[in-house]
Parts: structure tokens; sequence; C-alpha cells
């Protein structure tokens, strides 16, 4: 085929095209923001428009794949809607691709990638040669997003393994046979009317399963627990294995581990405690970038649900027990803020600096009310009692940090939006690595 992604510098979009061009289908794309994901795909032989036009389509594009965050009036959708071109978002076309595969799917409001990617690992050395859709990068994938099995097996019995997003209830789009579910304590409330409709479309995803499928999550979490009732097939608790050993800090990251242990132990591997130790983490989860002019660490983390701060910065001062310890935290949307804004003031108490350089306002057009980052910042230092400063900008962040930075401090940059780009400002060594 010929086909065309809209918005193909996404993080799922991207390791779609990136597989599907590997398959040998003509793949081409737009984005208006240049990135790291963007010049691999390049490098595979995709063409790439920087601009997001309606002469971007070509007129015998044969499937036109497109990202949610596109909004309707966008150009190309209309040319390709006026072309009678086939369109399918980017969870419709995943589902597609792997519904005659073997699929294992991770879901859950938090921890999917982590757990995603040491699942890939432990597959991939166990020789059982899996294809790969993932939400972050990773080291075992050379780096990237996606991986190509060999295929040398029939479809049927090929593993597929993905990153099931919940968002508008796109993981639907999918068909799995294993299903890994790391937690449901609410996100996307601008998808969801309420908690209640937040769970009931993970009831829907575990009615996909088949009878002879699988369910694998924690049965010492109330909610999980309950989401085991729904099932048609087997479950597993993988909370009767022990918490294996890793590098990467935090106990809700040996939580995440302990699923792929026991999806491990059901396909009868013996690989998985020494894979999951060798784990080196992935893009933009607690990842250790290097070190600043004063020798301060400097970390990078995607969390952008308060769980997920307050899990981080916990793992962190477990692994950094004597170190000062400073969150530059960026908001990721104004509606996800208000929604869950008491959480968000008490989840930063392991820190002992917290700065907000801005909230990112990723779905403006979403957000009916602005969150307030300095009222935001202000409960914070109540709830959390930590020490607080509001860097009013992200240029105006990067030109503070040097002078409150000291040798001994541990940095994490953390949140959904370009926060990230702090860190890289800051680091002028990576010889960890």
């Amino acid at each position: 085929m010929k086909i065309f992604c809209s918005g193909i510098g996404g993080i799922g979009l991207s390791a779609y095209a990136a597989y599907m061009n590997a398959c040998g289908h003509e793949v081409l794309g737009s984005d208006q923001k240049e990135s790291d994901l963007l010049s691999d795909l390049r490098s595979q032989g995709i063409t790439i428009f920087p601009s997001q036009e309606t002469s971007n389509v070509p007129d015998d594009t044969e499937l036109f794949a497109y990202t949610l965050a596109l909004p309707q009036d966008h150009p190309e959708w209309r040319k390709a809607e006026k072309l009678g071109i086939r369109q399918l978002t980017y969870f419709q076309a995943l589902g597609e691709l792997t519904k005659d595969h073997s699929v294992i799917a991770v879901s859950g409001t938090h921890g999917k990638s982590s757990t995603t990617a040491m699942a890939a690992k432990v597959l991939i050395d166990a020789k059982l040669d899996p294809s790969v859709i993932l939400g972050t990068k990773t080291q075992d994938l050379n780096n990237r997003n996606w991986r190509k099995g060999s295929c040398h097996a029939e479809q049927s019995r090929s593993i597929f393994l993905v990153e099931a997003c919940e968002y508008h209830r796109s993981f639907l789009h999918l068909s799995p046979k294993i299903l890994l579910i790391t937690n449901v304590t609410g996100d996307h409330f601008d998808a969801y009317k309420d908690m209640e409709d937040y769970q009931s479309a993970f009831k829907e995803l575990i009615a996909k399963l088949p009878k002879d499928g699988l369910l694998i999550t924690h049965g010492s979490d109330p909610a999980c627990r309950k989401l085991m009732e729904h099932a048609p097939c087997k479950t597993i608790d993988a909370d009767t294995y022990p918490l294996p050993k890793l590098q990467i800090p935090g106990k809700h990251m040996q939580e995440n581990a302990r699923l792929v242990v026991a999806l491990s132990e059901y396909l009868g591997l013996k690989n998985a405690e020494e894979s999951l130790a060798a784990y080196r983490g992935c893009w933009r989860r607690t990842e250790v970038k290097g070190t600043s002019k004063v020798g301060a660490l400097i970390i990078d983390d995607y969390g952008h649900h308060p769980n997920e701060v307050k899990a981080t910065l916990e793992g962190l001062r477990e692994a950094y027990p004597d170190r000062r310890l400073i969150c530059v935290f960026q908001p990721h949307t104004h509606d996800r803020v208000l929604k869950l804004y008491d959480l968000f003031t008490k989840a930063f108490r392991a820190a002992d600096l917290v700065i907000i350089p801005n909230i990112f306002a990723a779905r403006s057009d979403r957000d009916q009310k602005k969150a307030d980052p300095e009222k935001l910042l202000a409960d914070i230092a109540k709830e959390s009692s930590v020490e607080v400063i509001y860097g009013e900008s992200l240029e105006r962040t990067e030109e503070l940090l040097p002078a409150i930075l000291q040798k001994n401090d541990v940095v994490v940059t953390m949140g959904a939006g370009d926060v990230w780009k702090i860190a890289e400002k800051l680091i002028i060594s990576r010889e960890l690595f």
C-alpha cells in the first residue's frame, strides 16, 4: 500500500509508520514539530513533510492514518475525505495490523511503557522474536519504539507485543490474546465522564479476551481485583510472585516487572529474572541523562499524573536518600490539573524543591478552564511541605537553575510536554554511559 501518516511524529504513529515501511509498504507523512523520531524515520527512507497541507497527500494514497490529536478541519484530512481515501486512526490501523497475530497487550493508567519495554526484553532474550509497538524508545529495541519480528512462524502463532492506551477507548480496536493491566487509578477525564466510565473501558477490553486467553494484573489492588471478576478466561495474580531486582529505582517499577514475571512463567520462559536485572530502562522513564556543570545528576521522566509523580519521586528518594531532590514539573493540560488537583498538591512530599515552569496546554481547545500555576505551587508547598519556585516559563526556568544547583543535587525534569528540553540544556557530561 501507499500509506500517508498525518502526525507521523507521534510516539505511536511513528512506530506504526516505521513498521509498515519495514514490511515493504510505501510510507510518507507530515508533522509540524521536528524531533529525533522524525530524523530516524527519514533515515529509514520515509518522506516527511515539515508542514501539514493539502498538497502533501498524494492522489494515489490507499490509506490515510492519523493521530487523534488531528482537528476536524485539518487540510490533509479534508483532502483524504475528498478523494475517498480510506481513513483510520492510529489505533484502528494498529488493530488491523495485529488482528491475525497472537497479541500481548499492556494497558493501565500508569506504567504501560515500562512494562511493555521490560516484556519486550524478556521475550527477545528468550528468542521468541516478537514484533513490538511501544510508546517510548528503549535500548533493547536499538533506541527505537518498534521492532519487526522475522515472522518465520505462521501469523496466528507469532507474538505481537503492543502498548494499549485507554484514551478515548482506543485500545478497544485491539484483539489481545493476553492482557497485562498495571493499574486503573483514572486519567484522561477530558475523554471520560467519571471514574466509573473510565473503568468500564477496561471491562470492555477484558471482555474481548478469548476463552483460552489470559488476564494478568495485581490482585492486591482492589480495582484490579474487581476487573479480574469480569475476565472470560484464566487470570493470574502477579502479586503472588516476588518483587524482581531491577537497576531502575522505585517499587512501582518492580510492581510493573512482576507482571512480566507472571507472563514469563505462563509462557514457560526461564530467563525473566536475568533479563529484568539487565533491563536498563527506556526513554523518559526515570532516564538518567548525565551531569550538569556543577556535577548535579540530571534525570528525565514522562510522569504527568499525580500518582506517577509520587511514585517516581519516592523511588528517587529511596535511590538517593542523602541528596537534595529537585523536581522541575511541567503539568500536562489544564484539564488534568483541575480534575486531579488534590492529588497533585500531595504528590511532591519526597522532593526537597519543586519548580513549575509553565502548564503545557496540549489540548487547549478542550481545556474549559485554566489552572493557575502559582496557586498550584502554593498549595503544593502547603500539602507536600516542600519548597517551591514558579519558573514563569521554560526559558526563564533554564536561566534560574544554574544558580540553584549544587554538586550533590538530583534533578528530575518531569512531564509529558517539552520540559525535557531543560534537562538537555543542563547536561554537559554524559560520561555515565
